[in-house]
């Protein structure tokens, strides 16, 4: 509800701005309504952010922020609609309502994770993502306590670490945990090898697999602001519990890819 409310002042604020301007010089107009919308959006992020206050990133979270998960959802549904994005989702069905899960997927644009965080809420996923996504000021501590996390690739002792934090999050219930195991987006949109260590995670805390595949978020740049752009996310299989601790990672790696690749032709 406090999204709602703060976007509504936003909007207001911005127009308000631009009506009176355009008495004195119409060609201020535009420059203003920009400043001021990106002003009050500014503001928007600062006070979620004092709302759930910023934690140690030294340690893992004691319990997630309903708050911080709350502003996730109104950012990712804002960016949603600000990039003419037309959702479409199916199989939500085959994801599970009494466990945590690991949600796989492939990754082609920045909307990606976005979808996901604005329009599969019910399943409160966070994701693991790189450093520089978590650096980003006031946000980064918002989706900290939101149970993001970050994962440096370069630094085995880092990234496994993060691993183990993310099975524990969803051992205590905390939230269930995304990856994109292709670990950066696909330019050419073919997808990249997976990279297996990922997949422990799963293992670790003992939850199911929900294997995904997104497309057509790689067209929205070129729609940008000139027309909306058909996003299809497609809930492809639940692989059980008992089945994850049964496989090695790179057998659940090669599975996993198989069957997104097997999406995306469909």
């Amino acid at each position: 509800m406090l999204y709602a409310i703060l976007f509504l002042l936003c909007a207001l604020a911005a127009a308000w701005a631009v009506v009176a301007l355009a008495h004195w010089h119409w060609l201020l107009g535009v420059p203003v309504f920009v400043l001021a919308f990106a002003l009050m959006h500014a503001v928007y992020v600062l006070i979620w952010w004092l709302l759930t206050l910023p934690v140690d990133r030294s340690k893992p979270i004691e319990k997630q922020n309903p708050r911080a998960r709350e502003a996730c959802r109104g950012v990712g549904r804002f960016l949603c609609l600000y990039g003419g994005l037309r959702p479409h989702i199916s199989g939500e069905e085959k994801l599970p309502t009494d466990s945590r899960f690991l949600f796989v997927c492939n990754h082609r644009s920045m909307f990606d994770p976005l979808i996901v965080i604005g329009y599969l809420y019910k399943w409160n996923i966070s994701f693991i993502s790189k450093p520089s996504n978590m650096a980003i000021p006031l946000a980064g501590d918002i989706a900290y306590n939101a149970g993001y996390l970050p994962i440096d690739r370069e630094n085995d002792r880092a990234a496994l670490k993060t691993i183990l934090t993310a099975a524990d999050y969803m051992k205590r219930d905390l939230c269930s945990i995304g990856i994109y195991p292709e670990g950066t987006r696909t330019k050419d949109g073919e997808l990249l090898p997976f990279h297996s260590g990922s997949f422990k995670t799963a293992q670790r805390a003992k939850v199911p697999i929900a294997v995904a595949c997104v497309r057509g978020t790689e067209k929205i740049k070129k729609r940008l602001l000139l027309r909306p752009t058909d996003v299809y996310l497609d809930i492809l299989e639940l692989i059980p519990a008992d089945r994850v601790c049964a496989m090695s990672t790179a057998e659940l790696a090669e599975y996993s890819r198989k069957r997104i690749e097997e999406g995306l032709k469909a």
